[in-house]
């Protein structure tokens, strides 16, 4: 299936790069969507993070050049991108639990990560209720964060972010100024490769306000899903989305935000959207 071809090449990709730079960009350019899409897709379909198994993937290697007792350690490091010591000797014991110098020693264990190569799995026992739209491009207001350009590094921005919202009285504040559809409070992903990326909480609004940032989302064709639960289950849902619907549904990913829509304001029932941006795939 191409879906997983461009998948499988984007591992060739990092495999051939791993003793250089590895362009998040480029890997979305092989698998037709953007850098923070693909960071998405992989952290699903993996079950790890994209940075995650780069770094494994180099201590993998670190650790055999290692155990080859020919080269320094210093040099080692500098292969496989680290300028300090330091952060090699953190990033190696992260992963093996053991310091780079141990490896040199008979009989030490060190573990090792193959490269990771995607199949599809038959799923589907559970449906998943979804639309496909068309809509125009609307204003939202809200507040934002910066995410960093690797994505498990925004771990901790976005909940507290809610948090934060949920304390201090913003979420009330913009429930009283959303006049225009989609209705719900919106948690907004705005992350394509050529502006800074921003988390938005946020509402569909024509109202002007200075203490809220204006966002536009483009226009746009979604595949949106409808869901209830907790914040667990938005987060299940998303990966069922990634993992058993779009490979299969004759959609690809699209240059716009994702987009989670609380139609309800109960954290431990919540009724929401994801909407996802789609397009056709190229036949």
């Amino acid at each position: 299936m191409e879906w997983v071809e461009r998948l499988n090449q984007s591992m060739v990709y990092i495999e051939e790069h791993l003793t250089g730079e590895i362009d998040y960009k480029r890997l979305g350019q092989i698998a037709c969507c953007s850098a923070y899409h693909y960071q998405r897709m992989f952290t699903y379909m993996a079950g790890v993070t994209l940075a995650e198994y780069i770094r494994r993937r180099k201590m993998s290697l670190a650790a055999v050049d290692l155990q080859g007792k020919n080269e320094k350690i210093i040099d080692i490091a500098e292969k496989y991108g680290y300028s300090s010591p330091t952060a090699f000797n953190r990033a190696f014991q992260s992963i093996h639990g053991i310091a780079p110098s141990a490896v040199k020693s008979d009989g030490v264990s060190v573990k090792s990560f193959p490269p990771i190569a995607f199949t599809i799995a038959v799923k589907g026992a559970r449906g998943m209720n979804y639309r496909i739209e068309t809509k125009d491009a609307f204003r939202i207001i809200g507040i934002s964060a910066p995410l960093h350009k690797e994505v498990e590094q925004n771990f901790a921005v976005v909940p507290q972010l809610w948090q934060d919202a949920a304390i201090n009285g913003t979420i009330q504040k913009l429930a009283g100024m959303m006049d225009a559809p989609p209705t719900g409070l919106l948690g907004v992903s705005a992350c394509n490769d050529t502006e800074q990326w921003k988390y938005f909480i946020a509402v569909s609004s024509t109202k002007n306000s200075c203490e809220f940032d204006a966002y536009t989302v483009p226009a746009s064709t979604w595949a949106i899903f409808t869901g209830s639960g907790t914040n667990h289950s938005i987060q299940e849902l998303e990966q069922r989305i990634i993992s058993e619907w779009l490979p299969a549904s004759g959609y690809e990913y699209a240059d716009a935000p994702d987009i989670e829509v609380y139609l309800n304001p109960d954290p431990q029932n919540a009724q929401y959207e994801v909407w996802i941006p789609v397009r056709k795939k190229h036949q």
